[in-house]
């Protein structure tokens, strides 16, 4: 049921109070259509693979929803591009801003390209389209009154492009510096527009409070409480246009530009469609790098408050990577290039890798010898392995989905095959819990565990042995469809972790792309008595390595 946050003013000034009311009229999740966003990607640098990380999670959690059928997606990522550090970028490499930007951006949809990250809609924040959005939400603010002119001083953070309270600032080495970040900050003077947060404390928990992982993991959710608790000053929302020409103007004073992290947090509303009657709100989920947490977990819902509009559904919040057990920077040249990775490793293999390792509470680290562990022992071993077996001219000599023989399954193969067949039954319902919450890597360990019962079935069963005997030929058959129809299961789950490897398998199995949905997932039929529509059917001729293995 969809909830709808009804606006109350209170008595006591400017504030908003939610209060929630069931209707029967379904969310966006719980409808047709699922709305899910990565953060938009800051143009400074090139993409690492920590960008490509919000991304493949994003795809994937994508992915997930249409196989469950979610047929009008929406799937935005994209490019921030305004900002201080954008600024000094260009100048840095002595160019213009706006080609320095283009060229930034273009490398960013070259990587999803390559890596099938399948976005609806790619926004930058220099198109004319977001320019009006932000300017529109400005006015709307201003004329709800949460925003006033006034001189404001503190310690900004050029990197952060944030001004930041005494609790967020330390001394590192004579220096002051961010507590989050490590950058150095300046003490800064300027007169300002400024945004009422600090009415809406009370809100924003509210909202935190309101539902079942509103924001998670449950550690990134009791951080940003802890951040309320210590209070909320004002924020101030524009910078002197003297210092920050490259941004968008606030409307009607040409001598201030707006915050980067408002013009840039807005794009989830251009992507919807505000503010055009009929657009799609709220977004289902965000997800974000904890790097972002703030602006999204507290600077966001308080915006969107303010201007009478429902918060986000839930923030999916993922940690960092690391390179060898060190924090990836340009400085230490440990930046890893997810182009380079995918040209060595392939495209599904980085996105494997990327999902199978990460856990989204803790850092993870990347690491060369375990990738190609991983890959060669699960992609390459288990799952490459398995195809192989079932599918090779010397054990399935007609080269179908071969027919089951319940006579031979029970006298011959039941005692053995009964524990892969409740496994592979047990799967999507295990793997849907895991992929929904954003654990793809338990999801994706639990359809390897299956994998891997098959592998050890086959080689118990040894297939090439019964080849020698016709009167093997049922047991044969039965132990192949065992070993194809669990195939057929962990390919159509693989598809929202590695689509290309997937949609090899189920090719090879002549699995046509009608019949790979969450429906399609009813399995070993025949064992109950009725006939599968795979019994039978021809596998695909053309021979095929599922995944070479990386020397």
């Amino acid at each position: 049921m969809k909830l709808h946050w009804w606006f109350c003013k209170r008595s006591s000034g400017l504030q908003y109070l939610f209060l929630r009311k069931a209707s029967t009229t379904s969310t966006s999740s719980s409808g047709n259509t699922y709305f899910i966003t990565t953060p938009i990607f800051y143009v400074n640098a090139s993409p690492h693979i920590g960008h490509l990380h919000s991304a493949v999670l994003a795809d994937a959690l994508h992915r997930t929803y249409v196989l469950l059928g979610k047929e009008k997606n929406i799937f935005s990522t994209g490019t921030d591009e305004h900002g201080l550090k954008v600024q000094q970028a260009a100048l840095a490499n002595n160019e213009d801003t706006s080609v320095f930007c283009e060229r930034i951006s273009l490398q960013y949809k070259d990587v999803f390209k390559m890596a099938g990250v399948s976005y609806t809609d790619f926004i930058r924040t220099t198109e004319e389209r977001h320019v009006k959005v932000v300017q529109h939400f400005w006015q709307h603010l201003d004329n709800q009154g949460f925003i006033y002119k006034d001189k404001y001083q503190g310690w900004y953070c050029s990197s952060e492009e944030s001004f930041l309270t005494p609790s967020q600032v330390k001394e590192d080495s004579g220096k002051m510096v961010s507590t989050e970040s490590g950058q150095p900050v300046e003490w800064t003077q300027e007169e300002n527009y400024m945004f009422r947060l600090s009415q809406l404390e009370q809100d924003i928990l509210h909202w935190l409070n309101s539902g079942d992982k509103v924001l998670y993991p449950s550690n990134f959710c009791q951080l940003v409480k802890h951040w309320i608790s210590e209070g909320l000053p004002d924020l101030s929302i524009s910078r002197d246009r003297f210092r920050l020409k490259w941004g968008i103007p606030v409307p009607n004073d040409n001598t201030q530009t707006i915050y980067v992290w408002l013009d840039a947090l807005l794009n989830y509303l251009t992507v919807a469609g505000y503010p055009i009657a009929g657009y799609h709100w709220p977004p289902d989920c965000h997800v974000i790098g904890k790097d972002i947490l703030r602006f999204h977990a507290i600077y966001w819902p308080a915006f969107l408050i303010a201007a009478g509009l429902e918060p986000p559904c839930h923030i999916f919040c993922h940690s960092h990577w690391t390179v060898e057990n060190k924090k990836m920077s340009k400085s230490k040249g440990n930046v890893v290039s997810p182009i380079d990775s995918m040209k060595h490793y392939t495209s599904d293999g980085l996105r494997y890798f990327l999902l199978r390792e990460a856990v989204p509470y803790n850092d993870a680290n990347y690491n060369e010898d375990k990738l190609k562990r991983i890959l060669n022992s699960e992609l390459a071993d288990t799952l490459g392995n398995l195809l192989s077996r079932c599918s090779a001219t010397s054990v399935n000599k007609e080269q179908v989905f071969p027919v089951f023989d319940y006579q031979a399954w029970d006298q011959c193969v039941a005692t053995e095959g009964k524990e892969i067949v409740d496994s592979v039954c047990r799967l999507p319902e295990t793997v849907k819990d895991h992929f929904l919450e954003g654990n793809f890597h338990h999801g994706v360990d639990v359809i390897m565990n299956c994998a891997r019962q098959a592998n050890l079935f086959i080689q118990n069963q040894k297939p090439w042995e019964l080849t020698k005997s016709d009167a093997d030929k049922s047991r044969l058959n039965t132990v192949l469809y065992v070993a194809m129809e669990t195939l057929r299961v962990c390919g159509i789950l693989l598809q929202p972790v590695v689509p290309y490897l997937a949609d090899k398998i189920l090719k090879k199995l002549e699995v046509n792309i009608q019949e790979r949905n969450w429906h399609d997932l009813a399995c070993f039929s025949s064992i109950t008595g009725t006939k599968s529509n795979f019994e039978g059917r021809p596998l695909q001729k053309e021979k095929m390595i599922l995944f070479t293995r990386i020397k």
